[in-house]
């Protein structure tokens, strides 16, 4: 995304003169040593850490090209260390316990509770007995489908603390999705919640958690132990809903007591198994290379890959970019608006906080709900001074206008953050002046699922920030740009965006076929790591990522891809084949724009475009839902039968600047297309 390349905004001074990175020149140190000398420089860091035997064992040992043999990570293979020790009993040790990790707050305002250090240790120690007792041991993958609660942050170190494997579904996925990343993962528990209130609607989690466990069944795949948390009893129901309607229509039932689907050979209540067992339970060292958590994302075959990261180099990175890219201080309130079920939740929720012994706020529910100042509000609650969100809600929140956030005292901040996709200018602007009164450090990070961690990112306290840039590598990441040939272009240009060597919170393969982890990410670039987005270098060094040059979606800083929606359209009996792409929208960012083309006979109608959209709904999930369905009698395809998607990009936009289109089957498929675009919302 293009910006003013000569605007810049120097950090803020109260956050330069107290940061742990407080200027360029102490950051091109700290840069070149991490890579020059990436041993020196991380095992340094690695000190703040316990590991429990063999030292940090061999610290570094890789091979990124493919014509060499297998590609292979590995940091400090043979030590033994465990994250939920790291997280909580190092903190507790050291007299920390009283402090609080975490302040929840609930969809509902009024349901709020504070949890310590020393509280959450002991609940994890009690969960994780209770997943012993199940017969869930070390190597064992666990799924987890829940809201942003408490228990959530209790079950993922849990499952760590015992050597097991977590594999966490967000909340908003269809059965489909659940049942398809339990069978990949071949989980032996579930731990889900009987449902939960997101915003005035009610999403039953158990109900979907069961229609996806039938879907294993079906697959020979039974998974026999299923932990449920009653959530929905506890908490105020939205009044629209508690008075009998929500948006317009019948309310559901505000809680689950008695009438949740239940089976005594499977389910069982997270209260009861909680009861009586001890709250201590000593953790499972782990070797650092010993897996940790896989995480499912789009790939561009539409069938998702399990990214699988590692105990040691993941702690390690999750860890440092925390303290630096926000800058946190002993003192500090963090606010990170994502949910756990993404990778931001997983690193910048729970493991990047608990690692530095921080104060979170972990937030249930949505920002514009019970209001449109939701954020603001709690950020003026609980003083909040590090507040991290996506473009998404930022854009979303603009269209209020300014006066929700001025009605708050917001003068706690001091670093804001960016997350899921680029953001505008126009947006980072508005953010800085409006939210931050202009007197914050603005930082604006690029990372993926499989990094583990911010690749590209300002520090608050040294880099002078462009808007729209995500500016310069963090400690560990050697960028480059690549043209179409695999040739590195120096200086100012723009091309593909490739690393030329790992860092510790990369990801390690894919679970189950390393040989896609070898052909996605090595094979177009031997040598090189390959993010599959574009990005351009300005003559400053700084960069700016320009989006996905593959054929994936990036929607509200959600990864989809193309073959992932189609495949779901094309199930529709009247639909013959659907090509998607993404096109601009004011408030995700991006969004899908889905051209049809129907069986002989079938008739486009509002009803099929209705169809449609449920059922992309019902198979990925309802943040997958295409904004434009238009019809297309036929597709640009080359002579060979590919589709030329740059040009429906194009058509999508409205823009008819195509290019040569001169290898086009028929090109007068093209005006076509463009008398059936619908307008523009």
């Amino acid at each position: 995304m293009s910006g003013d390349s000569t605007q810049i905004f120097n950090p803020a001074d109260k956050v330069a003169k107290i940061a742990h990175c407080s200027s360029m020149e102490q950051y091109r140190k700290m840069h070149e040593k991490s890579l020059k000398d990436p041993e020196g420089f991380w095992s340094e860091i690695a000190k703040d850490f316990h590991f429990e035997e063999n030292g940090l064992g061999q610290f570094l040992d890789y091979n990124f090209d493919v014509g060499k043999g297998k590609i292979y990570i590995k940091w400090m293979a043979g030590s033994k260390t465990n994250i939920s020790y790291n997280c909580l009993d190092r903190h507790v040790s050291a007299g920390k316990g009283e402090q609080v990790a975490f302040y929840w707050e609930g969809n509902d305002p009024a349901d709020a509770e504070i949890v310590s250090y020393s509280d959450l240790l002991k609940d994890v120690c009690r969960m994780a007995n209770v997943l012993k007792s199940k017969g869930v041991a070390k190597g064992d993958r666990v799924a987890i489908y829940m809201p942003m609660i408490k228990e959530l942050v209790v079950a993922m170190l849990a499952v760590v603390r015992i050597g097991a494997v977590h594999s966490i579904v967000f909340g908003g996925y269809s059965a489909g999705s659940l049942a398809d990343r339990m069978l990949d993962a071949e989980a032996s528990a579930l731990i889900t919640t009987d449902a939960v209130w997101r915003g005035s609607k009610l999403i039953p989690l158990k109900e979907i958690a069961d229609d996806a466990l039938k879907i294993c069944r079906s697959k020979n795949r039974n998974i026999n132990v299923n932990i449920v948390v009653k959530h929905i009893s506890r908490v105020t129901a939205p009044q629209s809903a508690a008075n009998g309607a929500s948006n317009g229509n019948p309310a559901k039932k505000t809680h689950f007591d008695d009438t949740v689907g239940w089976d005594d050979k499977v389910d069982v209540w997270w209260h009861d198994v909680m009861k009586d067992v001890s709250s201590e339970c000593p953790p499972v060292w782990m070797d650092a290379e010993d897996p940790l958590f896989m995480l499912y994302t789009s790939g561009s075959t539409g069938k998702p890959k399990g990214v699988l990261h590692t105990v040691g180099g993941y702690m390690l990175y999750a860890a440092t970019t925390f303290k630096y890219s926000f800058d946190y201080h002993p003192g500090d309130i963090y606010f990170c608006t994502a949910d756990i079920g993404w990778i931001t939740g997983h690193s910048y929720v729970t493991y990047g906080p608990l690692l530095n012994n921080a104060t979170s706020v972990l937030f249930e529910g949505v920002p514009t709900y019970p209001h449109s100042g939701r954020f603001w509000e709690m950020i003026e609650k609980y003083k909040v001074s590090k507040f991290y969100t996506a473009p998404t809600a930022i854009r979303t929140l603009m269209k209020y206008g300014d006066e929700p956030v001025k009605k708050y005292d917001l003068s706690s901040l001091s670093v804001l953050g960016s997350v899921g996709e680029p953001i505008n200018p126009e947006a980072w602007l508005w953010y800085y002046r409006v939210v931050g009164d202009s007197n914050v450090s603005i930082v604006d990070t690029f990372w993926q699922t499989e990094t583990g961690g911010h690749v590209i990112t300002p520090l608050p306290g040294a880099t002078p920030a462009k808007p729209g840039s995500a500016c310069f590598p963090f400690f560990g990441v050697d960028v480059a740009l690549l043209d179409d040939e695999g040739h590195e272009i120096k200086g100012e240009g723009e091309g593909y965006l490739v690393f030329r060597q790992p860092w510790p919170g990369i990801m390690r393969t894919v679970y189950g076929n390393h040989e896609r982890f070898e052909t996605t990410y090595f094979k177009k670039f031997p040598g090189f790591y390959c993010t599959g987005d574009g990005a351009k270098r300005d003559k400053d060094g700084y960069i700016w990522v320009t989006g996905r040059i593959d054929d994936m979606l990036n929607v509200s800083g959600h990864l989809l891809s193309t073959a992932q929606v189609e495949s779901s359209m094309v199930e529709h009996e009247h639909v013959a084949e659907a090509a998607v792409v993404a096109r601009p929208h004011v408030v995700k960012g991006e969004c899908l724009h889905c051209f049809v083309t129907l069986t002989q006979d079938a008739e486009f109608t509002d009803k099929l475009v209705s169809e449609l959209k449920v059922k992309v709904r019902s198979t990925i999930g309802p943040f997958a839902t295409p904004d434009y369905v238009q019809l297309a009698p036929g597709l640009p395809k080359t002579r060979s039968g590919k589709i030329m998607r740059r040009v429906l990009r194009k058509i999508a936009a409205g823009e008819r600047d195509f290019g040569d289109i001169s290898t086009l089957a028929d090109p007068s498929v093209v005006e076509v297309l463009f008398e059936h675009r619908p307008k523009d919302k």
